[in-house]
């Protein structure tokens, strides 16, 4: 595109929104972080309600008076086609940049996680609130996910796992399911003495539903100690993680080469040691030549760098943007270091 000046890059979660305005030399000039981005909850135009107060606080900070040159937007939410239109269409005419581009959030980790200067090729599996895969292959081929739950067949990310933890604490109290610590764990978090506690404060929101994130970190920890059902609950988010790589390889035509295979999200990007461990033994099973590689850095450098790509930037510009955020990707689940091959340490 050539595109010159200023651009603004978000990156919009299910919990969090990052908003971030650059220069097409790299320059990070000024960040916003706001809520979540939920437009099934609450439509498309007070979705984006929640990025304006980020866009003009950026804007002021730098003293930006009109509009950027591009926006590059990745959104959750943004899963189907229609759900692009419609929220492409909502951020134009807010008049924000001259140009908007908007994709599915999973496309920031992936940029964020490829190298500038090569062709965009690999795969990002993101699990956080949700899950969800995307990747791309030669020529721009992508392979993608409906990802709106159990309707699409998904099956996994941290409010999953916590809605499975008080499942089996739930039925293991009562008798219908095995026992599980989790029956003590849970609601102990909360200071409670039972799971009948739990359930009822949770019912009656006495307890609102966003602490039930909290719920994750016992999972694991219970997993930890070698509790069979939180074990088992681990492997299967495991297995989820790896499936959506190797069919997303397969799909690319990517699974017979070595490949990025980018790891991101709240739940990866804990390190627990079950889930990290047998992420990285599945990929190295299924997908053997896949280079794993964890990203921790905010996904909104992804949709920074998306500017630069579109600016047709030098290399200088890429490594001054990526140094603002001072971050590299790391080693993935299994691997010593960065690039290793996904079955080099086993």
């Amino acid at each position: 595109m050539g595109l010159t000046g200023t651009a603004l890059a978000v990156d919009a979660g299910n919990t969090k929104t990052d908003v971030a305005l650059v220069t097409t030399d790299g320059t990070l000039l000024a960040t916003a972080r706001g809520g979540g981005f939920r437009p099934p909850e609450v439509g498309t135009a007070r979705a984006v309600d929640v990025l304006a107060h980020l866009a003009d606080s950026v804007r002021e900070q730098a003293g930006l008076p009109g509009p950027a040159g591009h926006l590059s937007a990745f959104l959750a939410n943004a899963d189907l086609p229609a759900e692009e239109a419609d929220l492409t269409a909502e951020i134009s005419g807010r008049g924000w940049a001259r140009t908007v581009a908007v994709r599915n959030d999973t496309f920031a980790l992936l940029r964020a996680g490829l190298p500038d200067d090569r062709e965009p090729l690999g795969v990002a599996v993101v699990c956080g609130a949700g899950i969800n895969c995307a990747g791309l292959g030669r020529g721009g081929t992508t392979a993608r996910f409906p990802a709106v739950g159990r309707l699409s067949g998904d099956w996994g990310g941290g409010s999953h796992l916590a809605d499975e933890a008080l499942w089996s604490a739930a039925r293991a109290e009562d008798g219908r399911g095995a026992p599980t610590e989790l029956a003590r764990a849970l609601p102990a978090h909360f200071g409670l003495a039972a799971m009948p506690d739990l359930i009822e404060a949770l019912h009656l929101r006495a307890l609102p539903d966003h602490r039930r994130h909290e719920l994750v970190p016992v999972l694991f920890a219970v997993a930890d100690s070698g509790d069979a059902v939180a074990r088992a609950l681990v492997a299967r988010q495991a297995e989820e993680v790896a499936l959506m790589a190797t069919v997303a390889l397969r799909r690319l035509g990517l699974l017979d080469e070595p490949a990025p295979v980018i790891l991101g999200g709240s739940v990866l990007t804990a390190r627990h040691p079950l889930l990290d461990e047998r992420v990285g033994q599945l990929l190295s099973e299924r997908a053997p030549k896949a280079v794993p590689r964890l990203v921790t850095a905010p996904p909104v450098l992804g949709a920074a760098l998306d500017t630069l790509d579109r600016a047709g930037a030098t290399a200088e510009a890429y490594e001054r943007l990526r140094g603002a955020w001072a971050q590299e990707p790391q080693a993935g689940p299994g691997d010593e270091e960065a690039g290793a091959p996904a079955n080099s340490a086993r």
